[in-house]
């Protein structure tokens, strides 16, 4: 009897576990993976999320190695980064962080990329880059103020969470939505499929 195909996402992030849910698949384990996020002098955005989406799945498949009980996993990672030009934001933990941010967002469009990673049975890495371009209104200091106040920037690409209550400041979103919200599903879904991931067979156990 072959065994049951295992999925590993080396994330911790609810959004991701949510998205993924969305699309009937549930990880057999979540690995997140502590890593040093700072980007390289002159590094791209879009080599950025490339880089640290690689680094979080070889990480896991590092961290696995030798386990029998997840010899053979799909390993799943991915990161995503917000920039306004070549200009990285970081992921705030601090209010003052968010709220330059905002400021810098407000009234402006920015491009959000995330990198997503497979690496396969077999141990082969396959990789994604997705872009999308977003345009915010012009942010009233109010709006900010009662934003920051919410919390809902803490942790989040580019200090915002587009599923919550910063979808209100969303003017143009230009390719995937899942993308800014943490996971292109599209891509992803196609990204495992590819590589021999039943990802159908799961919906019939949803």
């Amino acid at each position: 009897m072959a065994k049951p195909q295992t999925l590993i996402l080396a994330s911790g992030s609810p959004r991701r576990v949510e998205l993924l849910a969305q699309v009937g698949i549930t990880p057999d384990r979540l690995m997140p993976m502590d890593l040093d996020e700072t980007p390289k002098r002159a590094e791209h955005p879009r080599s950025l999320a490339r880089r640290l989406s690689a680094e979080k799945a070889r990480a896991a498949e590092a961290a696995i190695r030798g386990d029998q009980e997840w010899a053979g996993s799909y390993i799943l990672a991915a990161d995503t980064v917000v920039c306004v030009g070549r200009r990285i934001l970081p992921k705030p933990e601090l209010v003052s962080e968010a709220n330059a941010a905002l400021t810098l967002l407000s009234g402006r469009s920015h491009r959000v990329y995330t990198g997503v990673c497979l690496i396969t049975p077999d141990r082969k890495l396959r990789q994604r880059i997705i872009d999308t371009k977003v345009r915010f209104k012009r942010l009233s200091t109010l709006e900010v103020e009662s934003y920051l106040a919410s919390g809902q920037w803490r942790g989040k690409a580019g200090g915002y969470g587009i599923q919550g209550i910063a979808g209100s400041f969303v003017v143009k979103l230009v390719g995937s939505y899942t993308n800014v919200v943490g996971l292109p599903l599209q891509e992803t879904v196609t990204l495992l499929s590819g590589e021999g991931f039943d990802v159908a067979g799961r919906w019939l156990e949803a």
